[in-house]
Parts: C-alpha cells; sequence; structure tokens
C-alpha cells in the first residue's frame, strides 16, 4: 500500500481557533470551578504560597496540582512571582471567602448542580425530560431544592452571588428618598435587602420568601447588622398575595416562568404596590 500526500486546494483560509476554543471551553471553567470547590482562594487570601506548601494546605495530590495552579495562571485568576502563588486582582475581590463581594457562592452551584446536568444536554433535547435534581421527583425544581436544607443554603447563597452587584447598583441609582418601605419578592438570603437598607438608614425593608429560606435569611440579616429595619414574610407568591409596600422588587423571577404566569405576577405586584408605588425588575429573559 502506498502513501500519498495531498495538496489542500481549499481557498479556505479561515482558522478553527473560535470552534475549538470554544469546543474546549470547558477545560477552563472546570478549572475555575474545581478552584472555588478546593479553597484555592481562601487558602491565597491568607498568604503567598509556594506550589509545594499550597498543596499541602489544599490537600491535594502532587501529581496535577502544580499544572493545575499554573492553569490559574493562564486563565488570569492567579498570578506566579518568585515560585510563590497569588489571588489575582479579580480572585482576591470576588473569590475570596471572607470578603462581602465574594460570588464564588453562585459558582459552587453550578460545580455541584449545574456542571453535571449541561454534561447531558444532548440527551435531553432528544428526549424533552429534564436532567436537574427534579429528573426523578414529581415535584417542581423548586420544590425538590426547597425539601433539602443543604442544597437549599447552596442555592440561596448563589442567589447572593449572581445578585449583589445589581442590588449595589439599585441601592445607588434608584431614588428610594421618595418611599419608606420595600419588599424584595424572592428575597433567598437577603442580598438585596440588606444592600438597600444598608444604603438608605431611612428605610424599612422586607424578603419575601418560601418559609424554609426564614432562618438562613434572618441569619444574613443578621451578620449585617440590619434586624430591626429588615424582616421576613412567609408566603408562596402563586398562592398568597404581596405584601402591601412602596417598592416591590423582582430580581431573577419572571424568566422562571411562562407569559401568563408572569403577567399574574406583575399584576399582583400592581395591586400589593402603595399609590405612587415603584415595580423594579431585574432578570435575563429570552424574548
Amino acid at each position: 500500500m502506498s502513501v500519498q500526500a495531498v495538496k489542500d486546494t481549499s481557498t479556505n483560509s479561515v482558522a478553527p481557533d473560535k470552534i475549538m476554543q470554544l469546543g474546549l471551553a470547558f477545560w477552563g471553567a472546570k478549572t475555575l470551578l474545581s478552584a472555588v470547590e478546593l479553597g484555592v482562594f481562601g487558602a491565597l487570601a491568607k498568604e503567598p504560597s509556594s506550589a509545594e506548601r499550597l498543596t499541602r494546605t489544599l490537600g491535594l495530590h502532587e501529581r496535577g496540582s502544580r499544572d493545575f495552579f499554573d492553569a490559574l495562571v493562564a486563565l488570569g485568576m492567579l498570578q506566579r512571582k518568585n515560585n510563590l502563588y497569588y489571588n489575582s486582582e479579580e480572585a482576591d475581590f470576588y473569590l475570596d471567602p471572607s470578603k462581602p463581594s465574594y460570588i464564588g457562592g453562585f459558582l459552587l452551584m453550578i460545580n455541584s448542580r449545574l456542571y453535571e446536568s449541561w454534561g447531558k444536554l444532548s440527551h435531553a433535547l432528544k428526549t424533552g425530560r429534564p436532567e436537574s435534581e427534579a429528573k426523578q421527583s414529581t415535584e417542581d425544581l423548586f420544590s425538590e431544592l426547597y425539601s433539602d436544607q443543604e442544597k437549599l443554603k447552596l442555592f440561596l447563597s448563589a442567589m447572593t452571588g449572581i445578585s449583589l452587584a445589581n442590588a449595589r447598583e439599585i441601592a445607588a441609582k434608584f431614588p428610594w428618598s421618595k418611599y419608606t418601605t420595600f419588599c424584595d419578592v424572592g428575597t433567598a438570603q437577603g442580598a438585596l435587602a440588606v444592600e438597600v437598607a444598608r444604603a438608605h438608614e431611612h428605610l424599612q425593608g422586607t424578603g419575601f420568601d418560601l418559609p424554609a429560606v426564614e432562618p438562613i435569611f434572618t441569619d444574613y440579616v443578621r451578620q449585617n447588622g440590619l434586624s430591626a429595619r429588615v424582616k421576613f414574610h412567609a408566603g408562596d407568591f402563586f398562592k398568597h398575595d404581596l405584601p402591601n409596600t412602596d417598592v416591590l422588587v423582582m430580581g431573577h423571577i419572571l424568566h422562571d416562568w411562562n407569559l401568563e404566569q408572569k403577567r399574574m405576577l406583575v399584576a399582583k405586584a400592581y395591586k400589593a404596590l402603595n399609590e405612587g408605588g415603584a415595580l423594579i425588575v431585574y432578570d435575563a429573559m429570552i424574548d
């Protein structure tokens, strides 16, 4: 059998880099998610460390640890100087668990709940069946989440991570001086309620969510020193009226439901608002 070289006469000069980068994007994603899970950024927030010491601190095997840390350097999450690893500026601000700007809770949820499910996307598209925690349950996803206290804590922490930036913008830019009360619907830990109340001492705030959320919300508000002005209101917005207030906030709520349900929730908000009140919606929704 002879082997012949064949000259490529194609005129297409488009490089495959973009396709390959997209196809291999999970490499970088999983490296970051594992780093958050293993506590890399929290450890380096305390002190810079050599690869050997960081490997011991995190309880990792030496076989892959140095390459793991160097991958985080390549991704811009760590810096390496004189054989010591440091958090990058972004990692120090957003991924140090001791800082109020920490958003790692959301990444922990992605790692523990979403990553595996997305690995089954092809199967889900063929069957039309869910691949989340709800796949073996007769309940919806939220009923499943809220029935497990540990899963619920992780989920609510994730909602804090994804909402903090929006909460601070809303606290800074909305004309709160015109109002005296507000309610955050689907409040989770209470991140928005805390940020708004902390920025505006004249306001009285309420967090509205299912009863299982109350102890987690109460603890978060207490840690932030706002228990006197921020309270919890238990309820199901499909079954119960929303609290009467000057301002209602719906963050990452409406995208979960169909158009009829969205309209119902907005109508409930209108009914609950005091005269001259306002509804704030921040979300990501497909048209």
